[in-house]
């Protein structure tokens, strides 16, 4: 039998039929749906089904008839699981948009006669019926949700699915919506202000510059924030004082994983602004940086403030806060260690960079916003900044999270502020203290602690010398001194920050030593900072720590620092001192101390292609040479020889190669001033330096020789 091409459109035309009547008879039964009572168990069925009917029904009439009706069902809204709903709405929209995309473009590619994919709606006017079923009837935040989806869908991963008017027309529509939803608080709630967070969480990067700054900031600010802290986020960190009640008092840090607070954190972390804990932050972050009325600003910085705080006290007073990340697999049992222990951390880690993120732009607001930036306001937003940043810091310190640009920004643009105010510089210092430990505190207190010796370090030349000595001095010198409990044997193993704190109280005390106008403090302290130095290296000081420090000593003991006029023996005390380390050090290669970690700018040599370690011997000689530029010039010439005699006595060629390397640059590369320079050409001409400084050398390289000297073939 043979069928004619009348036949073919017929049978293609019944179908259609068939397809309309179909879902006309689905569309029926689902609006029927929308009024029953709420029944979680049908939730899903119900949305699926509206996914399914968005991307059949050929009419546009009930599209929109569909659109409105989802907005006001009864089995949805009326006991909606927070914002779990709400992001239902978008993805159902968001998937409908992108199916109804996908068959256009296949049905622009099938034959003539045959069945339309789907229902043969355009994208733009499908676009157009949903936008027409957002009436009146429904909330602006709903609306939100709505059109988030549609743009998500059709513009969503570089898709051009719109006409260029209608995607502006778009976006305009979602930035209006959100922001009649938050201005009107008492029709939107809690929930819908939630929704519109998490709505423009997803559709901030798909909107144009223009239709962005449509957006209120002052609205938007304190309703993400809002969103960020409550019980839709991070819950104000009630989940922390959970765990407590968790722990099993037998074994005082087990917690097991099929724990009621376990369960609460899982549940927290599925919520969807935690999820999309990073959108919600560059959201926070635009919002800052749009809000017209800097108010709105310094009240998000309190409520983050008073956030930050609320989980450093709640963490103090969880017992979990006590179990260092050396002792962890020792004192946490494998079930905790594997499943909530990491889990927990992961929460913390998101709760740290959500804030940070968020705090970035408040600080940059100081600079250029002529409300904050006065000095009233300024020094106070320093303070909060760095209070908050504290606050985390137990958070930070293990994690790493101290690397990341926004906290870089955050921490030092702060510390740039505070500095130019000596009473909020002294004030900070004050109210941060850490109090002097009899024992071995917690790692939280290490961290606080640590976190107030690197702030202290950058403080010095905005206090008067009694506050440095009584703020900077006093707490880097007991973590220093023999007492201390970093060297006490309860101290065993090290805690994880013992090498951070030994390196930051050296760091804190080489920042008064280099301010001339604490002198006073820096000749009593010299004695007992060199024998402290000296006694640290190699066990706790890396040797780039080591040669920074003696270099800094050797920098405060010359001109035109006081203390070279009143002391002008120190500074060749201190090379004796030094050079006689040397000659009794150990030569076997130190850990963890390869040549790229040595440190650059200052003229070291970075040959990493070979790899290996370096000894104490060769640091103490490295450490000789970098205070070279620094001697008075009339010992220049003895102490070059010196140091050449030194690098060639080290066995190993290889490191005895990188001393004179690093001898090589001081006297070549220009860190020698005029006059030093002039002695450094004589000894190597005159005094016999050439010959100290080849012998030995197991490179076979040329000969080194002066910037400018003839070589051997030379015809001149």
């Amino acid at each position: 039998m043979v069928f004619s091409r009348h036949d073919t459109t017929i049978t293609v035309a019944i179908q259609s039929i068939a397809t309309t009547m179909a879902a006309d008879r689905l569309l029926n039964t689902l609006l029927r749906a929308y009024q029953d009572a709420p029944n979680p168990s049908q939730t899903s069925k119900i949305f699926g089904t509206t996914g399914t009917l968005l991307t059949t029904l050929a009419n546009p009439l009930n599209i929109s008839l569909l659109t409105s009706h989802a907005l006001l069902a009864r089995s949805i809204w009326q006991q909606p699981d927070g914002l779990r709903t709400c992001l239902q709405t978008i993805s159902i929209f968001n998937t409908a948009a992108r199916h109804v995309r996908r068959n256009e473009l296949d049905n622009a590619e099938l034959p003539r006669g045959q069945p339309v994919i789907g229902s043969g709606v355009s994208s733009d006017a499908w676009a157009r019926a949903i936008a027409k079923g957002l009436d009146d009837r429904s909330s602006r935040w709903q609306h939100t949700l709505v059109l988030t989806g549609i743009l998500m869908g059709m513009e969503g991963e570089d898709r051009r699915s719109l006409s260029w008017r209608l995607r502006s027309t778009l976006e305009q529509a979602v930035a209006t919506a959100a922001n009649l939803a938050l201005e009107d608080g008492s029709r939107t709630g809690p929930l819908g202000r939630g929704a519109v967070v998490l709505a423009l969480a997803y559709a901030l990067p798909l909107l144009s510059g223009a239709n962005k700054a449509l957006l209120n900031g002052n609205a938007l600010l304190p309703a993400v924030v809002d969103a960020m802290l409550s019980d839709e986020g991070f819950q104000r960190g009630e989940f922390i004082p959970a765990i407590e009640l968790d722990l099993a008092p037998a074994r005082k840090f087990a917690w097991s994983a099929a724990s009621p607070s376990v369960a609460r954190i899982q549940q927290l972390e599925s919520r969807p602004l935690v999820q999309t804990i990073a959108s919600v932050s560059q959201l926070c972050l635009f919002a800052v940086q749009h809000a017209g009325d800097s108010n709105v600003v310094l009240a998000t910085q309190d409520d983050l403030l008073t956030f930050t705080a609320s989980v450093l006290d709640k963490w103090e007073h969880c017992a979990l806060s006590l179990v260092d990340p050396s002792v962890e697999p020792v004192k946490l049992p494998a079930e905790t260690l594997q499943g909530p222990w990491p889990m927990l951390w992961r929460l913390m880690n998101k709760i740290s960079i959500a804030v940070v993120i968020s705090l970035q732009p408040v600080v940059g607001r100081c600079l250029l916003d002529p409300y904050l930036r006065n000095d009233h306001v300024a020094p106070i937003v320093a303070t909060k900044t760095l209070h908050a940043l504290r606050n985390l810091s137990f958070v930070l310190s293990r994690s790493g999270g101290k690397s990341f640009q926004q906290y870089t920004f955050t921490y030092l643009t702060s510390l740039d502020i505070i500095s130019r105010y000596p009473d909020a510089s002294t004030a900070f210092l004050q109210e941060t203290l850490p109090p002097a430990p009899t024992i071995v505190p917690s790692p939280l207190h290490q961290s606080l602690a640590l976190f107030y010796l690197n702030t202290a370090e950058h403080l010095p030349l905005s206090l008067s010398t009694p506050s440095a000595e009584a703020l900077i001095v006093s707490p880097a010198t007991a973590h220093l001194a023999p007492t201390s409990w970093l060297l006490s044997p309860a101290n065993t193993p090290p805690s994880t920050l013992t090498l951070e704190l030994f390196e930051s109280s050296h760091a804190a005390l080489l920042s008064v030593f280099s301010c001339p106008q604490h002198s006073a403090l820096t000749a009593p302290l010299v004695p007992f900072y060199i024998d402290t130095l000296l006694t640290s290296f190699p066990a706790r000081i890396s040797p780039r720590q080591f040669r920074l420090a003696f270099r800094t000593i050797m920098q405060v003991s010359s001109p035109p620092f006081p203390i070279s006029i009143s002391h002008p023996q120190l500074s060749e005390t201190l090379l004796e001192m030094l050079r006689y380390r040397a000659e009794g050090a150990s030569t076997a290669p130190l850990q963890d101390t390869s040549l790229s970690s040595l440190p650059s700018g200052q003229g070291q040599q970075e040959d990493t292609s070979d790899g290996f370690v370096l000894s104490e011997q060769t640091t103490l000689v490295l450490a000789l040479i970098d205070a070279l530029p620094f001697l008075p010039v009339h010992l220049v010439d003895e102490w070059l020889s010196r140091a050449a005699e030194a690098s060639t006595r080290i066995p190993d060629p290889r490191m005895g190669d990188v001393a004179r390397k690093r001898l090589w640059e001081v006297l070549a590369d220009g860190e020698l001033d005029v006059e030093r320079a002039v002695a450094g050409v004589t000894w190597w001409g005159t005094r016999g330096g050439r010959n100290m400084m080849t012998i030995g050398s197991g490179s076979g390289e040329l000969p080194m020789m002066m910037s400018g000297a003839l070589g051997e073939r030379s015809r001149l």
